[in-house]
């Protein structure tokens, strides 16, 4: 069934090779489609384009659809294009003619446009609802293993000292970071392009303001050639600060690959949480970590995928930006998936105590001989405390390393704020709190207005 059809039947070829993966891609969407359709009815009856008998029976039959969908009794029937063909179909079948004027003052366009940016609004919620945990959990391990230093490093070489507390914190500044920044990518992409039909309006004496308010937008899409360019520019936005998120667990992924190999030996989880090897037997393999930074790091790539489909496209609709589905919507699943694993994993962490004290067995009761010089730049700030200038006690230091006559500083103390001795952990938090109240005003304003749409 294809809302197009005309006399002529497409060749199968054709027809199989430009549907593509629409079917199975379009049932993420049909929740979406669904809601936007009963937004949409009630719209058309309020401007007087739609009987009031009309619109509930409408209502009535979407709302059937939608308990099958969440059922998971729904789906897309060999033979029909697209989720938007088959929900009509479907109202068709039930309701007759009256099933066929959903339809008005609507295209595929504006419909697919509406259910992106639905799907994408409730994805975003979801991943946020993940990475806040992972936050707390950072910011408790920071807490927990303040005190223990850890060797911070440049150019992968030995620097200055660091600490868990320091580096955990790190972790959880970033992902408050990724998750303002996609608090400011929801603001953009939650507008209404419905009733730009096509991408160049209707002569039908539509309203959009009203289904702007019944589906909880901030705005609408005012322009409705813009509306359709917003097709591609929404799925890249959104891409672009998954890939942010996606950053951050990657490179945490990757140091912990490094913190787990024996020539560190910082952190270990437990053996049944590592994989072996089928030939040598002591093996615990950072698998899970190895996977989280493969995943994250592919991630990173969907902004350019996305260039890549729609960077010399004029404006208006084309066929390409279906491809956009393949790249964009199986992005969210794992992106999830990371979020839930690194969560899981570092409940199960356990850092090293005295990373950087005497070897066992030292007779010199000092600290391990590679670690010795990471108190280097402290000497030297302990000559500028006592008026020494800062290049003159630069080359002293730097004389005693290389004479072997270095001490290492006795007391050293961090107060600076974000230093070893000054977390500022609090602060972070309290950052990460005033976004999520934001963002949870707008989830609440959402929840509720679809709420009263679905009754």
């Amino acid at each position: 069934m294809k809302l197009w059809k005309k006399k002529i039947s497409v060749n199968k070829q054709v027809e199989k090779f430009t549907i593509g993966k629409d079917r199975e891609l379009d049932l993420l969407l049909a929740e979406h489609d669904v809601t936007g359709s009963m937004a949409h009815a009630k719209m058309l009856a309020q401007v007087g384009l739609l009987k009031k008998s009309v619109r509930q029976k409408l209502h009535k039959e979407l709302k059937n659809i939608l308990q099958n969908i969440k059922a998971g009794r729904f789906k897309i029937e060999q033979g029909t294009e697209d989720i938007h063909s088959q929900i009509e179909f479907l109202l068709t079948k039930k309701l007759g003619n009256i099933g066929k004027q959903i339809h008005t003052a609507r295209s595929r366009n504006d419909q697919v446009l509406l259910d992106v940016v639905l799907f994408s609004r409730t994805e975003i919620k979801t991943i946020v609802r993940q990475a806040h945990p992972l936050f707390s959990l950072l910011i408790q391990l920071s807490e927990k293993h303040k005190k223990k230093l850890l060797p911070g490093y440049t150019h992968l070489q030995v620097a200055m000292p660091s600490s868990f507390g320091l580096w955990f914190g790190a972790y959880a500044e970033s992902i408050k970071e990724d998750i303002e920044f996609l608090f400011s990518v929801y603001g953009i992409i939650n507008k209404n392009p419905l009733g730009s039909a096509a991408g160049y309006g209707t002569s039908l004496p539509i309203k959009r303001k009203i289904t702007t308010q019944l589906l909880g937008f901030d705005g609408m899409n005012h322009n409705s050639v813009y509306a359709q360019m917003t097709r591609g520019r929404t799925e890249k936005l959104v891409s672009t600060a998954m890939a942010l998120l996606a950053s951050t667990l990657a490179k945490m992924a990757m140091d912990i690959c490094l913190f787990m190999n024996q020539n560190f030996g910082f952190v270990s989880f437990p053996e049944n949480l590592t994989t072996g090897s089928s030939i040598m037997p002591h093996k615990k393999n950072p698998d899970v970590f190895e996977l989280i930074r493969g995943k994250c790091n592919r991630l990173q790539t969907v902004p350019q995928q996305m260039t890549s489909v729609i960077s010399n496209l004029p404006s208006g609709y084309h066929r390409e930006f279906q491809l956009l589905k393949e790249i964009y919507f199986p992005a969210f699943g794992e992106l999830k998936d990371c979020l839930t694993m690194m969560n899981f994993m570092l409940r199960q962490i356990q850092a090293k105590d005295n990373i950087m004290s005497a070897k066992s067995g030292s007779a010199s009761g000092g600290k391990d001989e590679k670690y010795k010089h990471i108190f280097s730049v402290d000497a030297v700030n302990e000559l500028v405390k006592k008026g020494i200038p800062f290049r003159d006690a630069y080359k002293r230091v730097g004389e005693d390393i290389a004479s072997d006559n270095f001490i290492i500083p006795k007391n050293i103390t961090y107060t600076h704020e974000g230093s070893i001795g000054n977390l500022q952990n609090s602060e972070i938090r309290k950052e990460m709190n005033g976004i999520m109240r934001k963002f949870n005003q707008k989830f609440r304003k959402v929840d509720s207005v679809l709420g009263r749409l679905l009754k």
